[in-house]
């Protein structure tokens, strides 16, 4: 084995030739602007069950492939809620689905031009009858339908397909129904994504014919995130909401900076995966408008075992929260949440809740 050169000491060394190994990078995929601070925000919130007295959740997988969820919640005033959602996708019959075919009559030079062209067209082998126009578009993961029911009675039906208008571009259009009173309008969300940039379009279509839009976008490089949102009123002709956040990601840390509600409220994130058990996260928040104190919330997980883990959180107010989840079999999972006013300890107001997960 030969000796490196004292500016490769440092470097890892493969065991075979001797030679400094190459440093692998992995190249994390551009977040979508709501979840530029998503591992920090994760950290804070989920896994945290003492916001209800019980949570229920049972997900069900049927030999027909429809995936089954079914959740119920019981707050600390007694109320229940619930919901039933079934998903399905389904696979698409060949490469294509023909959307429209019109004969159009064409004189002999111009089809055999177009047969010419068709002779390198990269789709079916199957050649389309050059006497007319076929439009066709190819759909490759399907469509997957999810149908929704609440205890409210509401009806939620959503249709998602993917790569529909060019490579990368996702399209869900959403209906909310209530057989009651009727539509309670309908959503077409727009959704691309590639190695660099993450934007999304939502078009909220109101029974009184109202619609409202949000567009934002995330462009990423090396790591750096830059993103922006922007919420339109379309009766109205106003911007009703514009948001900015500055990231910076790798696998092992992220921090981000955001000013959202027209750049009111400012809050600074931050998550460490300090090695493979422990995970340490931060948050900061101040309002410019109300002028209050900045608020501040440290969290911290740490994994006990493979299949159990404990959380505790703190903020500013003294408000603490311990949480324990444990995988007790393979499909059923249980966690248990504890909140505590650590100034107020010998006074009633503390919390407990429990979750039962279902998986089958």
């Amino acid at each position: 084995m030969s000796i490196p050169d004292f500016s490769d000491v440092s470097k890892p060394m493969d065991g075979r030739t001797g030679i400094p190994a190459p440093i692998l990078t992995t190249r994390m995929p551009v977040p979508a602007f709501s979840d530029i601070a998503k591992p920090s925000n994760d950290l804070l919130n989920k896994d945290f069950y003492h916001v209800t007295a019980a949570t229920l959740d049972v997900k069900l997988k049927t030999p027909n492939g429809v995936n089954l969820n079914v959740k119920g919640k019981q707050g600390f005033d007694g109320a229940t809620s619930g919901s039933v959602e079934g998903k399905y996708t389904v696979q698409p019959q060949g490469n294509f689905i023909n959307l429209i075919s019109v004969a159009i009559p064409m004189p002999l030079s111009l089809r055999q031009h177009l047969l010419l062209a068709l002779q390198a067209y990269p789709g079916s082998n199957d050649r389309p009858n050059v006497s007319h126009v076929l439009m066709q578009y190819r759909i490759k993961s399907g469509i997957t339908i999810t149908q929704g029911w609440t205890t409210t009675n509401n009806l939620d039906t959503k249709f998602e397909a993917e790569n529909v208008i060019a490579q990368g571009v996702k399209a869900e259009v959403q209906s909310l129904f209530n057989p009651k009173s009727g539509s309670k309008g309908q959503k077409l969300n727009l959704f691309f994504k590639n190695p660099s940039t993450n934007a999304r379009a939502f078009l909220d279509y109101a029974p009184g014919g109202n619609i409202n839009a949000l567009v934002d976008a995330v462009v990423g490089h090396d790591g750096f995130l830059l993103g922006a949102e922007a919420g339109y009123d379309v009766q109205r002709a106003a911007i009703t909401r514009y948001s900015a956040a500055l990231g910076y990601q790798t696998p092992m840390f992220t921090a981000s900076l955001a000013a959202t509600n027209n750049m009111s409220i400012m809050a600074a994130s931050y998550y460490q995966k300090v090695n493979s058990a422990v995970e340490a996260g931060a948050k900061a928040t101040y309002d410019t408008k109300s002028g209050n104190n900045v608020g501040l919330e440290l969290v911290s997980k740490y994994k006990l075992d493979p299949t159990s883990f404990a959380k505790a959180k703190i903020n500013d107010r003294g408000i603490a929260a311990l949480a324990y989840n444990v995988k007790v079999n393979k499909g059923v999972t249980f966690g248990v949440g504890l909140s505590l006013d650590t100034q107020k300890l010998n006074e009633a107001g503390h919390k407990i809740g429990t979750s039962f997960t279902f998986e089958g």
